[in-house]
């Protein structure tokens, strides 16, 4: 297949996000309010079970709730 026909069947399928534009926001700020509690929650308890049960899903949420609501304002990463 060439590139030209390659792009001519791009066409008619477009690139659609698995998370729509309008819904980018509640999602990154919901992930964001979900890490502050993993986060408050390993503060108070400091032991390698912790790390896992509560380190590890508060790092996931802000890191992945930072950048949809990074996307969500406007600013492409």
């Amino acid at each position: 297949m060439s590139l030209n026909q390659l792009w001519e069947a791009a066409s008619t399928n477009p690139y659609s996000p698995p998370v729509e534009k309008d819904r980018q926001f509640a999602i990154g700020f919901g992930l964001l309010l979900i890490a502050f509690v993993y986060s408050g929650l390993f503060s108070l308890n400091l032991s390698f079970k912790s790390i896992i049960s509560s380190g590890l899903p508060a790092a996931l949420a802000f890191g992945f709730g930072a950048v949809y609501m990074i996307c969500a304002v406007g600013v492409y990463v």
